[in-house]
């Protein structure tokens, strides 16, 4: 027997035992998954590419698609489990994500796994909502229910670690498809255990789920996601630009409809509660910097340093090990400490991480201020989430919840297009007259645009040619490099002071 009621029990409520412990290793395992999928996917497309015959546009569809729709289903989603129950919209969804993940497997046209991988987006967006949702559900106490999203935080960085090595493992000996059935067994095993470990929550005066403002926050989310997206790989444009612009105007609909409905999609009230506007934007903007970093690294790795994405992976994985630690230990220290202390504490690590990364000039300066940026985000990224969650009243963490996973995937698109459009201004900027004299018309404006161009222009060189233009292409590309990271310093900095200041008298739960 499992138990289920509508409402879960108050803040005050016995602690948690070893039932909601093994509860909390079952939701560990699509948490996992949740940033494994990406990763290994990441690995395959070049084998996806020459079995499919996929093309330069289609290979970015294949890993976008999945991004776009679990990103745009976030809040439908997290709210839809207030309605349904949670742990029914987990399970609901882990099945669909297991079906359309042997399909993918086995996807036999480049179009059909386009489209599979939409409907893996949609299936994904129900693991993250329920999972922090019904953690907060088990755990009452607060500062159990802190170490509780501590580990989950800890289980998405750990997918995100082992998937390069899980995924060139199997790559290795294996077809492409092979990857996407990481999430069957991991699926079998929660529809199992689920039932037998998981409670069961929904709110009953939830009202019913209205269709229009669903439609509503996709139609905000998906343009802004895909402008931003499009702004960090090709630059400023009309096209994103407006797709931001369409975002925004849609927000706007949706915010409105929200504020005159009985019966909201999301209550915007929760934002009115004590530390949840804050951490929310703590949220965003720490994921911010971390994606942006993320992005202008793995950049780095390969494009200056010479590895492969896989080699490249390997390398990215102690900065994993970094967010792992800091968001285990965070939850026990915010027991003694305020947690706006520890997150701002946390941030101005993070600052001095950046800092490390501007005298960045090889890799083990690279890692050093990497591993010392994801451990101080770490922190920020546990309590934050748990601040959103504890904040919420029992019957709409599901909206939290939703809330607290739509706000990275936001914050972090914006990262990767302002902190990379950084990086592609300088460059462009000190390419204009640094790319060698004697290189071919075409090459040089290839090497101007970024620094793949140049790394694929002087394959086409002489061997002296190439030397001199990869050398000035990769000082560009560093220095481009350099400032972003003192951007992010700076606003990391700024962020630790303001967070210590509004956050100073907020506890877990309130």
């Amino acid at each position: 027997m499992t138990r289920t009621s509508s409402i879960a029990p108050p803040q005050s409520a016995c602690r948690a035992g070893p039932r909601e412990w093994l509860g909390l290793a079952v939701l560990a395992l699509p948490a996992v998954l949740a940033s494994l999928e990406l990763t290994v996917t990441h690995l395959a497309l070049p084998t996806i590419s020459e079995d499919l015959g996929a093309q330069g546009a289609q290979r970015l569809w294949i890993v976008d698609i999945y991004a776009f729709l679990l990103a745009g289903s976030l809040i439908t989603m997290g709210t839809l489990g207030d309605r349904i129950g949670r742990r029914r919209l987990l399970l609901i969804g882990a099945g669909a994500y297991g079906v359309t993940s042997v399909l993918a497997a086995y996807a036999p046209t480049v179009e059909a796994l386009i489209a599979i991988r939409a409907l893996m987006g949609v299936a994904g967006s129900t693991l993250m909502p329920s999972v922090l949702s019904l953690a907060a559900t088990m755990f009452g106490d607060p500062r159990q229910r802190m170490v509780a999203v501590g580990v989950i935080v800890a289980s998405v960085s750990g997918g995100t670690a082992v998937g390069p090595l899980v995924g060139g493992w199997l790559l290795e000996r294996l077809w492409w498809g092979s990857v996407f059935l990481l999430g069957v067994p991991v699926m079998l095993l929660l529809a199992v255990a689920g039932p037998l470990l998981l409670p069961e929550r929904r709110d009953p005066h939830a009202g019913r789920l209205d269709v229009a403002s669903a439609t509503l926050s996709m139609a905000a989310v998906l343009p802004a996601v895909y402008g931003l997206k499009r702004l960090a790989a090709d630059g400023p444009g009309w096209l994103p630009v407006l797709s931001v612009g369409a975002g925004l105007v849609f927000a706007a609909v949706f915010v409105h409809r929200q504020l005159t409905m009985a019966h909201p999609l999301i209550d915007l009230r929760l934002f009115t509660g004590p530390g949840f506007s804050a951490a929310a934007v703590t949220l965003a903007l720490g994921i911010f910097v971390l994606w942006g970093a993320n992005y202008a690294t793995a950049q780095y790795l390969q494009l200056v340093c010479g590895l492969s994405p896989l080699e490249a992976g390997l390398w990215t994985a102690p900065s994993a090990a970094g967010v792992i630690a800091g968001s285990l230990l965070a939850p026990r220290i915010a027991g003694r400490i305020a947690p706006g202390t520890v997150i701002g504490a946390g941030l101005a690590l993070a600052a001095v991480g950046f800092g490390v990364l501007t005298q960045a000039g090889g890799l083990a300066v690279l890692v050093t201020g990497s591993v010392i940026v994801s451990a101080g985000l770490g922190p920020m990224m546990a309590l934050a989430t748990g601040l959103i969650i504890g904040a919420a009243p029992p019957e709409k963490t599901g909206a939290a919840a939703a809330i607290s996973s739509t706000a990275p995937q936001l914050g972090g698109a914006l990262g990767i297009a302002v902190l990379g459009s950084v990086i592609t201004t300088v460059y462009r900027s000190e390419m204009s007259g640094a790319v060698p004299t004697g290189v071919p018309g075409e090459a040089a404006s290839a090497a101007r645009h970024d620094l793949g161009g140049a790394v694929t222009a002087s394959t086409r060189l002489p061997e002296g040619l190439a030397t001199e233009l990869l050398g000035a292409g990769r000082e560009a590309f560093t220095q481009g490099f350099h400032l972003s990271a003192a951007i992010s310093a700076a606003l990391m900095g700024f962020l630790a002071f303001l967070v210590a200041r509004l956050l100073r008298h907020v506890q877990a739960g309130t």
